[in-house]
């Protein structure tokens, strides 16, 4: 998945949705829209590093010597 692609654009605004309906409709606090904002922002940016790193080396044109 190409990293701020459609694909990826797509994936983020459901992981969006899905955590923060989960948080805000399962929470009885005064403060429910702001955990569930904050905690479904949380998964999209942890989200977004997950691919970062997993995409750095996928196109590596100077693979480590003698690899086993």
């Amino acid at each position: 998945m190409r990293l701020f692609g459609r694909n990826h654009i797509l994936v983020c605004v459901f992981t969006f949705v899905i955590l923060f309906l989960m948080n805000y409709l399962g929470n009885e606090e005064a403060d429910k829209i702001e955990r569930a904002l904050m905690t479904a922002s949380a998964g999209v940016i942890g989200l977004t590093l997950g691919l970062f790193i997993m995409n750095k080396g996928k196109n590596d044109k100077n693979p480590p010597q003698d690899f086993d």
